[in-house]
């Protein structure tokens, strides 16, 4: 049994590239949307700088998961094979603590880019190799992927983001697209050699994930708007209108997409995203009951 409380969000789209709500600028959109489990504005590319994080820490946790259930919530991985496969044997130890019924890992997207193995990552994830079943979240990152797929002139955006490492790793040569040039032949070279089972697990991503007192995505929300009825943009995209609010949401936004140099812990939001493909360090959050702890790389 999966304990989903709330999952009413609505269904990813096949991709959303970086043109947000902010650029008005029309794009494609097709289908795509699911679980992955064994059981079950135009922004600017980030440059890599951390948020420190807020002092407001929560000394003890009020929020709650279901009892009988553990949840482990993986946050940015950006093609970090090897940081993932540490936490899966992290993971897989802990697993043996403790007494529970069932044990779900969430993951909050952002599998792709920057770092040197995002087929790898994505091989393992889309193959159900982890310790527990899993449910894969939506980045903006698979957003742009999957936009890319519709339309090559998307590649202008994303090789600023990390997109040449991803294609890269599924031995596209993008010498002619570091020159600015040859995006068309990219992505046909890049349709060749994308595993059918890696295009479903990139469709499959969900925009967000609810259990018990918690709701998950990858970037955050916008205030003032109920969960349910949040935008893709948003979820995918948000920063700084999410970041520094500090009223309550209905639960607690866990999210990653902003790096930060320790797990951000606050009232109404939990930040995991620690910066993976440069640190080295990949955190994840574990709930179980209203108990929080980190298992880290």
């Amino acid at each position: 049994m999966l304990y989903e409380t709330e999952n009413r969000s609505q269904p990813a789209q096949r991709g959303l590239s970086a043109r947000t709500k902010e650029d008005p600028r029309p794009r494609k959109q097709r289908r795509g949307d699911g679980v992955r489990s064994k059981h079950l504005s135009t922004q600017s590319p980030m440059i890599f700088r951390f948020r420190k994080p807020s002092s407001a820490l929560v000394p003890k946790a009020a929020a709650s998961v279901p009892v009988g259930l553990r949840l482990y919530v993986v946050g940015d991985i950006h093609g970090r094979l090897d940081l993932l496969d540490s936490l899966a044997y992290k993971v897989r130890e802990d697993l043996r603590r403790g007494h529970f019924d069932e044990a779900v890992t969430i993951f909050l997207g952002d599998y792709i880019d920057r770092g040197p193995n995002s087929a790898g990552v994505t091989e393992l994830l889309s193959a159900g190799d982890f310790p527990s079943p899993i449910v894969a979240l939506r980045g903006n990152h698979e957003a742009m992927l999957l936009s890319f797929l519709d339309d090559e002139s998307v590649l202008g955006d994303w090789r600023r983001y990390g997109g040449l490492e991803t294609l890269v790793s599924y031995g596209v040569d993008v010498k002619a697209v570091m020159r600015g040039q040859g995006y068309d032949a990219a992505l046909m070279s890049f349709r060749r050699n994308l595993p059918s089972q890696h295009l479903a697990f990139y469709e499959q991503t969900r925009l967000s994930w609810s259990v018990g007192d918690y709701f998950f995505c990858h970037a955050g929300v916008r205030p003032g708007v109920p969960l349910v009825h949040q935008s893709e943009s948003d979820l995918l995209w948000i920063r700084h209108e999410f970041n520094f609010y500090r009223g309550l949401f209905e639960k607690i936004v866990v999210h990653g997409h902003t790096p930060v140099q320790e797990p951000e812990v606050l009232p109404n939001r939990i930040g995991i995203d620690t910066g993976a493909y440069a640190t080295g360090l990949l955190t994840c959050l574990v709930l179980e009951r209203e108990s929080r702890r980190f298992v880290t790389t």
